[in-house]
């Protein structure tokens, strides 16, 4: 299977630069697999696709301010972004310019609310880093950290919040499990009164989300980790939404492959910590999802081969191409799908 069977041509005056002033009203495209039907609706429209039973599967992960711009001892401007937590205050880290950051080098960041020591060089050029600081440094990072947002976003972002979920609860991502920025406190109380179950996983989102696929052959690429866990109280909501015969709704990629990590061959989960590189493309048979919300992915990436592993690669790049011709808003940033 070749990447370039995964490519879609898109305008990038459509690349969603800043988040819509309110979150439930991105559009949402709706694919029905069985039928091969498109709608295009609001995406507080969704409540009208959920089902009392349904349970809704999220990832409370929450985005650390992991950009951080420094100066080396010399005045050489630093930039650092936090990747890994590794132990206690070392970090795997990409710096910039990493030539010039060799084992024992210092930076400075915030005026010297927090220090980094060069550790070690790790393999594919990322450094292991110490850090030294006074007090608690999450409110450092929030003082001095900026969010990383991805590469093809140039916007600078107003909010910080507004890169997170509103359910966002544990820190560790490099990077927002975007399907979530849509949901409102207001629009997740409606739902529940519906009766639609919501559980949470909780899966830290690295960097290696946005690397591009290098090989041309799709059974080729190696999947970067993530580490996630999920709880027992999460672990019985599922379970009992498959019991019952109800429908299990990933919200986003990062929650979908927690699931099919975890799944076994009924579907059925349970209570893990641990780390995932799974990679999901057309063939895979998925074991626990029934319906997944997602954003629109970009061309040739491992996100658009799991979205069509589970709707089949026509029909998903059918859905894309009026995606373009209605100027549907793509990314991280941008509008949604819903996917049953």
């Amino acid at each position: 299977m070749k990447v370039s069977d995964f490519n879609y041509d898109l305008p990038e005056e459509l690349i969603a630069q800043i988040p819509i002033k309110k979150r439930d009203e991105s559009r949402l495209m709706v694919l029905n697999r069985k039928d091969e039907t498109i709608q295009n609706k609001i995406f507080k429209n969704i409540l009208d696709y959920l089902e009392p039973g349904d349970c809704l599967v999220r990832n409370n992960t929450k985005v650390i301010p992991a950009r951080l711009y420094g100066k080396k001892e010399s005045g050489a401007n630093i930039e650092f972004l936090l990747l890994n937590n590794i132990e206690g205050d070392i970090w795997e880290t990409i710096v910039r310019p990493g030539n010039k950051l060799h084992i024992g080098t210092k930076v400075i960041f915030g005026n010297g609310l927090l220090e980094a020591e060069i550790l070690e060089v790790l393999p594919g050029g990322t450094r292991k880093v110490k850090l030294y600081y006074d007090g608690i440094f999450n409110e450092i990072l929030d003082k001095i950290g900026l969010m990383p947002l991805p590469p093809y976003i140039h916007e600078t972002l107003k909010e910080k919040n507004r890169y997170q979920t509103v359910y966002a609860k544990f820190d560790g991502s490099a990077a927002a499990p975007t399907a979530g920025l849509h949901f409102t406190n207001e629009l997740l109380k409606k739902i529940e009164n519906k009766g639609v179950k919501i559980a949470n996983v909780t899966l830290h989102v690295g960097i290696g989300t946005f690397r591009p696929v290098k090989e041309n052959e799709v059974e080729k690429h190696h999947m970067h980790s993530e580490h996630f866990y999920i709880k027992q109280e999460d672990v019985n909501k599922i379970n009992d939404t498959k019991r019952a015969g109800k429908r299990v709704i990933a919200v986003g990629t990062t929650s979908c492959r927690v699931l099919e990590t975890i799944a076994d061959e009924n579907g059925y989960v349970k209570e893990t910590e641990g780390d995932t590189n799974i990679f999901i493309y057309p063939g895979y048979k998925f074991k626990c999802l029934d319906a997944l919300i997602t954003n629109f992915h970009l061309p040739q990436s491992t996100l658009l081969m799991l979205v069509s592993a589970f709707a089949n690669r026509d029909f998903i790049l059918k859905a894309y191409n009026e995606a373009v011709r209605e100027k549907y808003r793509f990314f991280s940033f941008g509008d949604a799908m819903l996917i049953i």
